[in-house]
């Protein structure tokens, strides 16, 4: 015959009775809002990344000759419609400079504006 074990109660059990619910209700907040802050952290990445590749795919369109208007088409298409470009030179060099705002639902919150620099030696008209 196998022994049975009674469970005794335990004093002052009933007392805590509710007390993860409340711990949960504590914690769910704070865990929302880093999840929130992770979402944001990683769409202000993706989007300085998108604008990185436009900066390099401007100042590649600059140096072969295209005009500043030309290069602006090109940013937007790499880095979408809400980014600008700016262009200029120092002697051989040519840079663009691209800006825009972070995506994402947290990012209209946010006024984080990103921009990324890429340099370029201009092609020469003279082959050597």
């Amino acid at each position: 015959m196998t022994p049975v074990l009674e469970l005794l109660p335990v004093p002052g059990a009933g007392k805590c009775r509710g007390a993860v619910t409340a711990e949960f209700a504590v914690a769910l907040p704070a865990v929302l809002l880093l999840l929130a802050m992770l979402l944001a952290g990683s769409a202000a990445g993706l989007t300085q990344l998108r604008l990185e590749e436009a900066a390099r795919a401007g100042a590649r369109a600059l140096a072969r000759g295209e005009d500043p208007g030309a290069v602006e088409g090109i940013v937007r298409q790499v880095a979408g419609s809400s980014a600008s470009a700016a262009t200029s030179t120092d002697g051989e060099w040519l840079s663009v400079i691209v800006s825009g705002r972070s995506g994402g639902p947290v990012g209209s919150l946010v006024p984080w504006t990103l921009s990324a620099k890429a340099t370029a030696k201009g092609e020469s008209g003279s082959a050597p």
